[in-house]
């Protein structure tokens, strides 16, 4: 058991790929994102077989409202402008800047970086792409650091939020599949044998 489970861990890390840097970003995902002068930018990227829209996916990987624990990092220690209650126009706190068919883009800022939270999905997969500016030079340095621990978070985030989609898809298939089966039941013509007396009509051979 234990070794299918490290053999699982294996495939799942080997199916996640990763890059830092504002040019080892793809041009397509740079062009959603609101800061061209970024200075910091890593993207990270699963599979998945779940066709879940850009917010859906962005939901499973924060939540509606900030937890206590992203409360802490984003607002105590980069002080970030977050809201605090739920909304259709917020995610984890993050205000929905802008979207499209298969991305979308989440936003804040403080008196010390700009940030984009950009998630994306194409051709079987799920990528989130943040950006930062160092607005203040106390903003470089605490990301620097912080990023760290981001870099490290990030791949749990995306799993988590892959598992949860998938799971909602499969159940999503099975709920349909049974609605189907009862449909097809009830509408299944009846082979009853047929009483020409009771039916309303009678046969004249009778």
């Amino acid at each position: 058991m234990k070794q299918t489970e490290h053999s699982r861990g294996r495939r799942a890390a080997a199916a996640l790929t990763r890059a830092v840097g504002m040019t080892a970003i793809p041009e397509d995902d740079r062009a959603l994102s609101s800061l061209p002068d970024a200075d910091y930018a890593d993207t990270f990227s699963m599979p998945t077989h779940a066709d879940a829209s850009p917010e859906r996916w962005a939901r499973a990987m924060f939540g509606d409202i900030p937890s206590p624990a992203q409360r802490f990092i984003w607002r105590r220690l980069l002080g970030l402008r977050l809201m605090s209650a739920r909304s259709p126009h917020t995610v984890a706190g993050w205000r929905i800047a802008e979207r499209g068919e298969r991305w979308i883009r989440l936003e804040t800022e403080s008196r010390l970086i700009s940030a984009n939270l950009v998630v994306r999905t194409s051709e079987g997969r799920v990528a989130l792409t943040t950006f930062v500016r160092y607005d203040r030079g106390v903003g470089r340095i605490l990301w620097t650091v912080l990023s760290l621990v981001h870099r490290r978070l990030v791949p749990g985030v995306l799993r988590d939020a892959v598992k949860a989609c998938d799971l909602d898809q499969s159940r999503r298939a099975a709920a349909l599949d049974r609605s189907s089966a009862d449909f097809g039941h009830e509408s299944a013509p009846s082979l009853r044998k047929v009483d020409p007396h009771v039916d309303g009509f009678a046969d004249p051979r009778a």
